[in-house]
């Protein structure tokens, strides 16, 4: 099995939404291949889940930690 790995920066459109993940190893993951990566449990510290509307989303795991929720991750 590969190392797991985390969400380091992101990638966000005009209004602001994440469209992309740089990981730990330096990859470059468009939407949806970061939800199968978090899906498959190759990525550690999120969750995909389903929203009011029926789109799979990703979010970063509850730690208490604001800093490293995905929203404040640096940009690439």
């Amino acid at each position: 099995m590969q190392n797991r790995e985390t969400f380091s920066a992101v990638r966000k459109n005009a209004d602001g939404d994440i469209v992309a993940f740089q990981t730990s190893g330096g990859r470059h993951l468009d939407y949806e291949q970061a939800l199968q990566e978090v899906n498959n449990g190759n990525v550690l510290g999120a969750n995909v889940f389903k929203g009011k509307n029926g789109l799979m989303y990703i979010r970063g795991n509850a730690d208490g930690d604001p800093t490293n929720n995905l929203d404040n991750l640096p940009l690439f």
